[in-house]
């Protein structure tokens, strides 16, 4: 069964609030529960890991074509490799390779994982008409005051989320060195992103392209 949920935003401009309405289209099971969240967030953190950790054996060691003493006579033990595990310095024996972590979710299953987590977060969402993305040169204090007139802190350890529908270099310059501010294009929007906000910022064309790439109704 699929249900509509119908959400209501109310946009800030010029300190005038008008109302754009967006309904959620989402099973009815699934508006509680959070395995599909889980799924795309354990999808994405896998997806993260770097396999790059990797040893070399026996035959990618330098060295060690030589036999180090002859088979018999000299009371050792036998060895025909310096490179040989054994040694100190050898190859190693089955350590670890370079690899790609991958985790497969179904495209439709993530759309409805970033659904669920903006449902969720409708108290915490502020929708503004433009988030000053006309700067003509980068600056830090700009976006410190335009966000603390939107009634949010950035000195505590609040995490804010800014949703735009296309990043803009002044901006992203502006916002990278504020450590718990993220910058988010609508097309680029993630569910770890999403699920690590305390507070989402999001612009009104922001919403309209998140309305329309993950399966919203208008």
């Amino acid at each position: 069964m699929i249900i509509e949920k119908q959400l209501s935003y109310n946009i800030v401009a010029n300190n005038e609030n008008t109302i754009q309405d967006i309904v959620f289209k989402i099973h009815s099971k699934s508006i509680n529960s959070m395995h599909i969240v889980h799924r795309a967030t354990i999808q994405q953190l896998t997806e993260k890991r770097y396999g790059n950790a990797c040893t070399k054996t026996r035959s990618q060691v330098k060295g060690g074509g030589r036999k180090p003493w002859k088979q018999k006579g000299t009371g050792k033990a036998r060895a025909g490799s310096t490179r040989s595990p054994l040694w100190k310095g050898g190859g190693v024996i089955f350590g670890p390779k370079t690899k790609k972590y991958t985790q497969k979710i179904n495209k439709k299953e993530k759309h409805l994982a970033l659904r669920i987590v903006l449902v969720n977060k409708f108290k915490n969402t502020t929708v503004i008409d433009n988030f000053i993305e006309d700067l003509s040169k980068p600056s830090t204090q700009t976006i410190v005051k335009q966000v603390m007139q939107l009634g949010l802190e950035i000195k505590n350890k609040n995490r804010i989320a800014i949703i735009v529908d296309k990043k803009a270099r002044n901006l992203y310059l502006s916002v990278r060195n504020l450590k718990n501010i993220n910058l988010i294009a609508a097309d680029q929007l993630n569910i770890l992103s999403l699920l690590e906000a305390d507070q989402l910022v999001v612009t009104k064309n922001g919403l309209n392209q998140i309305a329309k790439l993950y399966g919203f109704i208008r």
